[in-house]
């Protein structure tokens, strides 16, 4: 069997899998979990794991850096070692990705169906790609082709410092520096940034869902306009990226928020801001822009990978 899991600040994901006769990868057993409910990742995988089935091999995505041996998650104080996990659990081989490398693995686990086009560019084959996705944190990892495949390099890009583009953005700037300090694109461009962004325009404290909701219903004009800046925030960063990998093969988006706020929104202010980079603009236009809108892309990288495709 293969163990796959994806660990974040807010939810893990884990699912139990098995080759059928004809050498496929059946799922036999899937579940989510609240993170913040155990103190340690084996604790959550004690649960899991009740029963102790055999397992040949497991890939474990985490939201941190990681060297493929260790891991600390960045917003929860959970430590992973492999070599631990392997004694522990009785488990083959453990590997440790970042939890955004994991979805660059998932990437070419992608239907059709999932993949929404924000803005067609001109693809070309075999070109460097860049995935990124606001949720808890801000994840990012690029794609580059190599002996025949796209290789994933896994970063912590959504920790680069936060560059803003018009005078409110350098207002919201100011706000976040003199409470913080230093202050991160992530800071901003993530679930708990959304929630920052309706602080910073007057809203009483909410929760990012709860904002994203209201905004989509026009129940709550500030939560229109605090998504309407941070889809601003969003598409300026992606567009540096973009221009970062010089990714002519995509950009994608993945995590839960755009998932769920980007197809039923006006994503005008995202696409203006990815686009708007002033005399490299022809080349901004040249790259697709694609939204995924599989939430367990993650889960699916580090299955594939469990299982050495």
């Amino acid at each position: 069997m293969f163990l796959g899991g994806d660990l974040g600040g807010t939810k893990t994901l884990l699912v139990l899998a098995e080759r059928d006769v004809s050498g496929r990868i059946r799922s036999v057993r899937q579940q989510r979990f609240a993170s913040a409910d155990y103190p340690t990742f084996e604790a959550l995988l004690d649960e899991f794991l009740a029963g102790r089935p055999a397992i040949d091999s497991a890939c474990f995505g985490v939201a941190g850096p990681t060297d493929g041996h260790s891991a600390k998650l960045t917003y929860l104080p959970w430590r992973l070692a492999a070599a631990d996990l392997e004694r522990r659990f009785a488990i083959g081989r453990v590997a440790l990705l970042n939890d955004f490398a994991a979805a660059a693995h998932g990437l070419a686990l992608v239907d059709a169906r999932e993949i929404v086009t924000l803005h067609p560019g001109s693809p070309v084959a075999r070109a460097p790609r860049v995935i990124l996705g606001a949720g808890t944190g801000l994840g990012v990892a690029g794609l580059v082709w190599q002996d025949g495949g796209y290789r994933v390099i896994p970063g912590e890009g959504g920790h680069f410092g936060f560059a803003p583009q018009t005078p409110q953005q350098g207002e919201l700037w100011r706000w976040l520096l003199d409470r913080n300090g230093r202050v991160t694109t992530e800071d901003i461009v993530s679930g708990p940034g959304l929630a920052r962004i309706y602080a910073f325009l007057g809203g009483r404290p909410q929760q990012p869902d709860e904002i994203g909701d209201a905004a989509l219903a026009g129940s709550d004009p500030l939560a229109r306009e605090a998504l309407r800046l941070w889809l601003e925030c969003y598409g300026a960063f992606a567009g540096d990226l973009a221009l970062h990998w010089l990714a002519r093969g995509g950009v994608y988006l993945a995590g839960g928020i755009a998932a769920k706020l980007m197809p039923h929104t006006d994503n005008t202010p995202f696409i203006d801001a990815f686009l708007a980079k002033r005399e490299h603009g022809e080349l901004a236009r040249s790259m697709p822009l694609r939204l995924l809108t599989a939430e367990d892309l993650g889960l699916r990288g580090t299955l594939a990978c469990a299982a050495g495709h």
